[in-house]
């Protein structure tokens, strides 16, 4: 992971957090300021803050994914073996054609004569 991603990645973190922070610490004032006044818009306005700090936590959270997706994408792709393997298809006709004997290297004939 490059130097500039790693940065971003942290100071956006921080970012989010900070904003978490003072989001919930603005919830606890709301919230006394909606039970003292008991006005519709300040619950309206409570409410709002609510799913603010829900939407911080999400993008935190997708901050998070996108980390580790970007860390996969750096690493090396994992080789399960050194296997490789090769399939060949043959009919009987040419497997008899590829039989050699031992003492003049000469093609078996096994095919039926009539």
């Amino acid at each position: 992971m490059s130097d500039n991603v790693k940065s971003d990645y942290d100071y956006s973190r921080q970012t989010y957090y900070d904003l978490i922070e003072k989001g919930r610490e603005s919830l606890e004032d709301m919230i006394e300021v909606a039970r003292q006044s008991e006005h519709p818009r300040a619950y309206e306005v409570l409410s709002g803050m609510i799913k603010n700090i829900s939407d911080v936590n999400d993008k935190l959270m997708d901050l998070n994914k996108k980390q580790k997706d970007i860390d996969k994408k750096d690493e090396a792709p994992q080789i399960a073996g050194s296997t490789t393997t090769n399939n060949l298809f043959l009919t009987t006709a040419d497997l008899q054609k590829m039989m050699v004997t031992q003492d003049d290297e000469k093609l078996v004939d096994v095919t039926p004569t009539e």
